[in-house]
């Protein structure tokens, strides 16, 4: 999870192992940044982040790191790009006020089975070329998946059918002599 500070647009793109996130955020008269997670509790949770570049009308745009999770640069219109870790298969944004934000996840990783994944409410999920799939929200304060691989959601429908198989094996026998009492004079 990641709370930018002011950002127009977000576009995240969860990487081929599902373990990582690229970010692409546009920052608005922005002087700063700060990476961090949500805690259990709300808090607070410094984010370490790595491959962080901002590019704007500057060429180079510098910026200097405060601690290990806070950037500070001249005030100004950005673009800040960064790579951060994805745990659990759970991804989530919270931003001060609504935003367009784009999630792209890779061939081979889902979100619609409301039994494995979940998308936050108002966002659109579109199949992408090449098996990608695009989660966005036109205006949103949170945007949160959970994503969860395709080879999980065989294994859940094979669960579910050896469950009812089990089901019908052990009603037979209760029917057939249900049946039967209520049949005999």
């Amino acid at each position: 999870m990641i709370l930018p500070c002011a950002a127009s647009r977000a576009d995240y793109h969860i990487l081929p192992n599902g373990t990582a996130y690229s970010a692409s955020l546009d920052l608005a008269d922005a002087t700063g940044y700060e990476f961090f997670e949500a805690g259990i509790l709300g808090e607070r949770v410094p984010v370490k982040v790595v491959d962080v570049a901002l590019t704007g009308n500057c060429s180079p745009c510098t910026f200097s790191w405060r601690g290990e999770n806070t950037i500070l640069f001249p005030k100004g219109n950005y673009t800040l790009t960064f790579q951060g870790p994805v745990r659990d298969n759970h991804f989530i944004a919270i931003y001060d006020r609504p935003r367009r934000v784009t999630i792209v996840l890779p061939a081979g990783f889902d979100v619609r089975n409301p039994a494995l994944g979940m998308v936050s409410s108002g966002a659109t999920v579109t199949d992408l070329p090449e098996g990608l799939t695009e989660i966005s929200w036109n205006t949103t304060r949170i945007a949160e998946i959970r994503f969860y691989e395709k080879g999980r959601e065989d294994l859940l429908y094979l669960f579910a059918n050896i469950w009812v198989v089990i089901a019908i094996v052990m009603l037979v026998p209760f029917l057939l002599t249900w049946r039967k009492d209520h049949i005999s004079p």
